[in-house]
């Protein structure tokens, strides 16, 4: 950034300075084409991507199941944002802000579209009675909801994007947001130093949304920036990280609608439990080929 930048009067947008997202980022919203949505049997409509956004429901649904609740059945879409799938006029529909994740609750007298991460696991968890405490405690897990809604975007649109995605590294943005992720992983540390979870001893719905950024994070699975941030001298966050990283339903739920990574760990659509054994992409890609 040695040039200096005169902001001009009025701001015209140029496509081709977005970096690597440039073909899909524009400063206009609604639909680019016509593209109704696949509608499978379950209750509920996922689609999505793995990105940490979508792997936070995901893995709520998958605890749900894992504790028994089979009325929390769902179809699993993928969407792919990199081929401006979430710009379709179906897509649009239930989420007019065309970001994954979106959910179509079809278990009630009427379809009830969904959209937001939090707002996702806010609904299910209280229209399932589970990962939400109550009282002073509900409370709290709200608050760091909220928190992970409101923080994630200077670690991802902040430092990921300047650290992994733009154009070129620049000194400045790479510095400022990195200052920012490092203090939130401060944040986090200090509130896991007295507490197992995010609001004490209980798993919630707090830890499913922060996990999936800052917990992912610290494990070296987001921008591969972990040696750069010294992820390692957050002791209480890496404890909280991997050992939610060990739930049986946070490794299904991080595998669905995953287009990256290992063949086995990836799982594009999910529609039945089964698909986890007979779907992934190491099962298919031979038979393909």
């Amino acid at each position: 950034m040695s040039d200096a930048y005169t902001p001009p009067k009025v701001w015209q947008w140029e496509q081709a300075s977005g970096g690597q997202f440039a073909s899909i980022n524009r400063p206009i919203a609604g639909a680019t084409h016509e593209k109704a949505l696949p509608v499978g049997e379950h209750p509920f409509q996922l689609y999505s991507l793995a990105t940490p956004n979508g792997v936070k429901v995901t893995v709520m649904f998958e605890e749900l199941l894992a504790l028994g609740h089979k009325a929390a059945e769902y179809d699993a879409w993928l969407i792919r944002i990199g081929d401006g799938e979430q710009f379709g006029s179906g897509f649009v529909e239930i989420n007019p802000n065309s970001k994954i994740p979106a959910l179509l609750d079809r278990s009630g007298p009427e379809p009830v579209r969904v959209f937001e991460s939090g707002s996702i696991l806010l609904h299910l968890a209280e229209k399932f009675g589970e990962f939400l405490p109550s009282g002073a405690a509900r409370t709290e897990c709200l608050n760091w909801l909220f928190w992970q809604m409101g923080s994630a975007p200077y670690l991802g649109g902040g430092f990921g994007h300047f650290y992994a995605y733009a154009p070129e590294k620049w000194e400045y943005p790479i510095n400022r947001f990195a200052m920012e992720t490092k203090r939130q992983l401060d944040v986090l540390d200090r509130r896991l130093a007295d507490n197992r979870f995010m609001t004490g001893e209980d798993y919630s719905i707090a830890d499913m949304a922060i996990w999936a950024w800052y917990g992912q994070l610290v494990l070296g699975r987001l921008y591969s920036a972990a040696e750069f941030l010294d992820v390692a001298s957050y002791a209480n966050v890496m404890r909280w990280a991997k050992e939610i990283d060990a739930r049986p339903a946070v490794l299904r739920g991080r595998m669905v609608n995953r287009v990256f990574g290992e063949p086995s760990l990836q799982l594009h659509e999910r529609h039945d439990a089964s698909d986890f054994d007979t779907k992934t992409q190491d099962k298919l890609a031979p038979a393909a080929g």
